[in-house]
């Protein structure tokens, strides 16, 4: 069993904002697979036979508490999920997995982290920088996207998705090997 968690926030406002593209990247593979989310485990939550996904509703900042749910329901382990989230030191149409890691100043990483015990965990990274001069990281995760970066956006939530169903048939090292770098 794999689950398949992406980071963001759960109400309307936010959900076109930078800090919800791991939303958009689940979004993009339920929508593949005609995939219905229920509530559970307070998130967004589908299982399709052996893979799981979660959108925790609990906002950002607290997702951990999701994460553990799912884990403690399904008898998960570290090494049984994966965790799709932005980054902001990293270009818009970059992609990075990384088998393990900090948080990196991501409070969605924090609190996963705080809250497992754990920072050996899968992630992917999906760049939405480069950060704006003048504007905090705060107002600049939780701000839209500008209408010149659309079509790039529009091209790395397909290939984010492309890249989990590459990582579920094959591993980390792999995809690390074939996705890690700038696409648009």
């Amino acid at each position: 069993m794999k689950a398949l968690i992406g980071l963001g926030n759960p109400e309307v406002k936010y959900i076109k904002t930078r800090h919800n593209i791991g939303f958009m990247v689940i979004d993009e593979l339920l929508k593949r697979k005609n995939i219905t989310l229920c509530d559970k485990f307070q998130s967004f939550f589908a299982k399709d036979n052996d893979i799981l996904y979660l959108l925790p509703k609990t906002y950002m900042n607290l997702s951990g508490r999701a994460v553990v749910e799912l884990m403690n329901f399904y008898k998960l382990n570290v090494r049984d999920f994966i965790v799709i989230c932005d980054d902001f030191t990293l270009d818009l149409g970059i992609l990075r997995f990384r088998k393990d890691g900090s948080h990196g100043g991501h409070n969605g990483l924090k609190s996963i982290i705080n809250l497992i015990g754990s920072s050996d965990f899968d992630r992917l990274k999906v760049g939405i920088g480069p950060l704006e001069k003048n504007i905090s990281v705060e107002n600049f995760v939780l701000s839209n996207f500008r209408d010149d970066e659309l079509e790039t956006l529009n091209k790395i939530i397909p290939l984010a998705a492309d890249s989990i169903e590459d990582y579920l048939k094959t591993d980390i090292q792999t995809v690390q090997n074939k996705y890690n770098k700038k696409h648009f």
